[in-house]
């Protein structure tokens, strides 16, 4: 018996590694420009005021496309439609390392986000299909693994590549995957049965897209201030669209999405988890990036190496989750995973500081990175248990929804977050010394300015600055007020392992409802 999981999981490896590495494409692609973004910027001269919208191109196409593409895929085919996406992404990279200016790699940026539309949720829906239900747990944890693993490593070897070769050569890296990825998909990924076609629900994908898309936009904005208009207006007209798509698909006669779903337990937890996890995800990832530049003077490539240690165990470790989860149920693997972003934010809350030790930042490094990994192969496997047949690629793209709105949430509440208990925490290191507020405010302000002449990746709050503004010790203030931060988001998680735990099923319960 022990050996019939990993002879089942051989079985199907070929199955989930096409999905798998087309799944890796959504994360590795993005990632790869956003650590190089100051080479590009540099050599294509791109504006500081345009080089967001230059990272963020393909996330806010894909932000307005999601439901979209799961809706595609359940109308003209899962495995078609990602195969598509895997010739766009490859073209849209090619072109880019031609790029003669910032304007034509826009535009490429912004026909590389409808390919990554067609693979983020397509990917997952695949896998369902592909594999039956009882070898889909140790399935996902294979796939998981497998995008760890390559996420891991791919920061490190475009750095490398991108000294060796310029930055020209980073655009390379996804298509090599995606060719890698339509070949094992081509050969090895049965076409699924056909479905008879929908009717595509137009209204309700419009509605999610300007849902999605104005959230992205309005909270990347509020990390500037949340009254401006720039903030509050698309805001205003997120919160509108997600109502107005509500209400629309109440009385449709055939809904892009299945509302009785949420009244499921099980699947709202989960959506629940998927929005938590990238929450916490992209903001640890933020404040890693601030805090270990601004305090601990660390380069960014030191930064990035600090995800790197224990990826195999990782990986390890989500394999072994899948076949828990076959085993058992996902909700023991979705309380543990929660639990341990849990502790990722009490590690942070309890050392941080301008003399913590390398190993313990490297420590809760990788507690999140467990977390996020273990956490999210227990919520694809739920929601795909629940997505029923023909619509396996739009409740996957409600998945990606959830994933991409923690995704939007996670930086700014903790940009505010961070804001709001340094502010205070300084204001107190100002009184214990004497300091009138409008000299501290000044010092501070100072600090805040080398922002606004600093190059695009260098740190938000410079070093030296940090230790001499006006006497005050802000590199121990920003620690605090980071560690307030982490016990603060430390909450999230393990309110939700509490819902998971009484809200879904356990062994018991699904041994009955199979009886």
């Amino acid at each position: 018996m022990p050996t019939a999981p990993t002879k089942s999981t051989a079985r199907n490896l070929p199955v989930v590694l096409g999905p798998a590495l087309a799944f890796t494409v959504t994360v590795v692609d993005p990632l790869v420009l956003s650590l190089n973004l100051s080479e590009v910027s540099h050599a294509l001269h791109v504006p500081p005021n345009l080089v967001g919208l230059l990272t963020g191109a393909a996330t806010l196409v894909v932000a307005a496309a999601v439901l979209a593409a799961g809706n595609l895929a359940d109308a003209f085919g899962l495995k078609r439609l990602l195969m598509s996406g895997l010739v766009v992404v490859s073209v849209a990279n090619l072109l880019s390392t031609l790029a003669p200016g910032y304007g034509f790699l826009l535009a490429m940026r912004f026909l590389d986000g409808l390919g990554l539309t067609c693979l983020l949720g397509v990917s997952l829906a695949l896998l369902k299909v592909s594999v039956t239900p009882e070898k889909r747990p140790a399935a996902l944890g294979v796939f998981m693994a497998i995008e760890m693993l390559l996420c891991g490593v791919t920061p490190a070897f475009a750095g490398w590549l991108v000294q060796v070769a310029g930055w020209r050569s980073m655009f390379l890296i996804a298509p090599l995957l995606c060719v890698l990825s339509l070949w094992l998909t081509a050969r090895y990924v049965p076409r699924p049965p056909a479905q008879e076609r929908r009717r595509l629900d137009v209204a309700a994908v419009v509605l999610v897209g300007l849902a999605l898309l104005s959230l992205v936009v309005g909270m990347a904005a509020a990390q500037n201030g949340v009254t401006r208009p720039q903030t509050w207006v698309p805001l205003l007209i997120s919160l509108t669209a997600a109502v107005g798509f509500v209400l629309h698909e109440r009385r449709a006669p055939e809904p892009a999405v299945d509302l009785a779903l949420f009244r499921v337990p099980a699947f709202s937890v989960a959506l629940a988890a998927a929005l938590a996890l990238n929450f916490l995800g992209t903001g640890f990832s933020f404040s890693l990036g601030q805090f270990g530049a601004a305090v601990l003077s660390l380069p960014p490539q030191a930064i990035g190496l600090l995800f790197l240690p224990g990826t195999g165990l990782v990986a390890g470790s989500v394999i072994l989750a899948g076949h828990l989860m076959g085993r058992y149920t996902p909700r023991p693997v979705m309380v543990t995973g929660l639990l341990v972003l849990t502790a990722s934010a009490l590690v942070m809350a309890g050392t941080a500081g301008p003399t913590m030790a390398l190993w313990l930042l490297l420590l809760a490094t990788w507690l999140c990175n467990l977390g996020v990994t273990i956490t999210s192969t227990s919520v694809s496997e739920t929601v795909l248990a629940h997505a029923p047949q023909g619509r396996s690629g739009t409740v996957a793209s409600m998945q990606s929804a959830s994933c991409m709105t923690g995704a939007a949430l996670g930086p700014t509440v903790y940009v505010l977050l961070l804001n709001f208990f340094f502010h205070r925490e300084w204001l107190a290191d100002a009184a214990t010394r004497n300091l009138s507020v409008p000299r501290a405010t000044q010092a501070v302000d100072a600090v805040r300015s080398q922002l606004a002449v600093s190059p695009p990746g260098t740190a938000v709050y410079d070093p030296n600055l940090l230790r001499q503004a006006a006497g005050l010790d802000l590199g121990l203030d920003f620690s605090n007020g980071l560690r307030l931060t982490m016990l603060t988001v430390s909450l999230l998680p393990l309110l939700l392992a509490v819902a998971a735990h009484f809200l879904m099923p356990g062994p018991a319960s699904v041994r009955r409802s199979a009886e």
